[in-house]
């Protein structure tokens, strides 16, 4: 699954898009049935600039991609040999290309269309080829690399390959039906009525083309065409919980005879599914009924999405209209790291008991779902806790850095910044924290937001000099020099508007910044582990684990690494309105 997660990020990167004026009958969502459990799918092509900007970023990648692929297969070897063969075949077909030439070489089309859903939970992906000869092709490579060619079956006329897993009770299968390429995950068993539907050979009664749905979606919510998606826990969570969906079953049949073979617990039995389970999924679902998503601005040098998340009525209802009087989750962002999250804890404690109080009254009897009973119980436990001061009094906190230097030793990093504490009660808070700090005893602090210096004492261990300044609504400390000049505007900055639970902002040159840090500590660390003794008797593998694991870290950083150098800055955004709670972040390129 990792394998094909990549192979599809890489392969048509961000492209694919369905678009015009009229509807193509043969476009990839007239295969979606309207009622998928989730999808997502491209309502109009990338513009060539942008697609060639897109492209450019990912190439610039794709070296320390092929490097972390190359060394998660090495790490697999020992286990699965077949499956670290078929790794390694595919990394062999992108190593030293661009993701054009590769595209060009297996047949994908780079201005295709695309769609990926589920028929029913089963997932099925289905992309638009330039040259189904050249996908074959492709495939052929990675068979011959694996060792062994795929099965060959046969629905009617149409011919595809599939890969039988056992331990799992699935069966990956692949084929090119017409000029498009399509690859499901199904039942080992599967049925020819589902096998059909997944190949498109017959087509479902009503399609997302023929409805227009998601179309109508990226209009409400003012999504762009280039990706649209969204999950329906509505239709997904009762398919799961009755145990009626094909590939749900056969997952749960693999797991119940792995289970039988160690217990000796009857398959049978395990498979049981009492009716209430249906009952209580749709409880569950119904307090989250949909993600939806999609970009809002894609073009050469942004890249801005937005998720919505639809929620109950009483679950909005409790913070649409509340305004959190933290300083700094309103406005923008005056440091390369700022952060604002907003914790209310007196209306998180008034919804959460609520919801706590709930379950006690009508437990789940589903048995998948009873323990969900006890975490309701102890969240209720806490939520009366969670009264006691400073907690109860808590309303958010703010984190801004204004800079984070590496110490090329490999010493603790020196930064510096502000900390915001939002609190209905700062004198309070300032009482405990002298209480817990003796040297803290002689700070006195007004609510004007004045920078008083603290005592060496208490900033011994940071080793740069500190202040401390409260609000009406705040108690802040800022670390570093020069850091006091801004302590005052801190705690006097505009709180968030009604809704409104998180802010945040991060440079592109403070995420670099971090990597360099992460990087530095797993040299250290590697080289740490390599003059360890591993003895071969008890630890066989222990010193080959040690150096794939390093490598592995290794290229995961070197390709956020590259990835951090194009960025200019990240910002993002959570609100709650009348219809649920959203979530914007806009990335800003070089």
């Amino acid at each position: 699954m990792r394998l094909t997660t990549r192979t599809l990020a890489l392969a048509i990167g961000g492209l694919l898009l369905v678009g015009c004026g009229h509807k193509d009958k043969d476009a990839p969502l007239a295969f979606v049935p309207a009622d998928t459990p989730y999808v997502v799918a491209n309502l109009d092509v990338l513009d060539d600039d942008t697609r060639k900007a897109m492209l450019a970023q990912a190439n610039a990648q794709l070296p320390a991609q092929l490097a972390q692929i190359n060394s998660s297969a090495d790490e697999l070897a020992a286990k699965d040999p077949d499956t670290a063969r078929l790794m390694h075949a595919f990394t062999a077909e992108l190593n030293g290309k661009t993701l054009e030439a590769f595209a060009q070489n297996a047949g994908f089309d780079l201005k295709g269309h695309s769609a990926f859903y589920g028929v029913g939970l089963a997932p099925v992906l289905r992309l638009e080829l330039s040259d189904p000869a050249a996908f074959e092709s492709f495939i052929a490579r990675l068979e011959t690399a694996y060792g062994k060619k795929f099965d060959v079956a046969k629905v009617g006329d149409q011919s595809y390959r599939k890969h039988v897993s056992a331990e799992t009770g699935t069966e990956v299968v692949i084929a090119t039906v017409g000029k498009q390429a399509v690859a499901a995950v199904l039942p080992s068993d599967a049925a020819e009525p589902l096998l059909r539907q997944a190949l498109g050979l017959d087509r479902p009664s009503s399609s997302l083309l023929d409805d227009g749905s998601l179309e109508q979606l990226a209009k409400d919510k003012g999504y762009q065409p280039w990706a649209v998606g969204k999950f329906d826990f509505t239709r997904a969570l009762p398919l799961a919980a009755s145990g009626k969906d094909p590939l749900f079953g056969a997952l749960l049949k693999a797991h119940a005879q792995s289970e039988s073979s160690k217990t000796g617990e009857p398959v049978a039995n395990q498979l049981q599914i009492p009716a209430s389970c249906t009952d209580d999924a749709n409880r569950v679902a119904a307090r989250v009924p949909q993600i939806t998503f999609g970009y809002t601005k894609l073009d050469a040098t942004h890249q801005d999405m937005r998720w919505d998340v639809k929620v109950a009525d009483d679950i909005s209802k409790a913070f649409s209209g509340l305004k959190v009087e933290l300083p700094g989750l309103g406005g923008d962002s005056s440091a390369p790291f700022d952060l604002s999250l907003a914790v209310p804890m007196a209306s998180v404690r008034t919804f959460w008991s609520a919801q706590a109080d709930a379950v006690t009254a009508k437990p789940f009897t589903c048995p998948a779902m009873t323990n969900l009973n006890e975490s309701f119980t102890q969240l209720g436990s806490a939520m009366q806790k969670a009264a006691v001061p400073p907690v109860g009094d808590l309303l958010g906190l703010r984190i801004a850095l204004d800079s984070f230097d590496v110490d090329p030793n490999g010493g603790m990093p020196k930064f510096a910044g502000r900390v915001v504490v939002g609190t209905n009660n700062p004198a309070g808070l300032l009482a405990m924290g002298q209480m817990a700090l003796p040297a803290l005893a002689q700070v006195k602090l007004s609510n004007d937001g004045k920078p008083v210096a603290l005592p060496a004492d208490a900033t011994a261990a940071l080793g740069q000099p500190m202040w401390a300044a409260m609000g009406d609504k705040a108690l802040a400390v800022a670390i570093g020099a020069g850091e006091d000049a801004k302590l005052t505007d801190t705690v006097k900055a505009p709180v968030g508007d009604a809704g409104r639970m998180l802010r945040a902002y991060l440079s592109g040159d403070m995420y670099g910044a971090w990597i360099k840090f992460m990087q530095q500590k797993t040299d250290s660390m590697a080289a740490l582990s390599s003059s360890v003794d591993h003895d071969p008797a008890t630890d066989p593998n222990g010193s080959d684990d040690a150096k794939n694991a390093a490598a592995r870290s290794k290229a995961q950083l070197d390709a956020m690494a590259a990835q951090a150098a194009r960025i200019k800055g990240i910002s993002g955004e959570m609100h709650v309105d009348d219809s649920g709670i959203v979530i914007t972040t806009q990335t800003e390129l070089k």
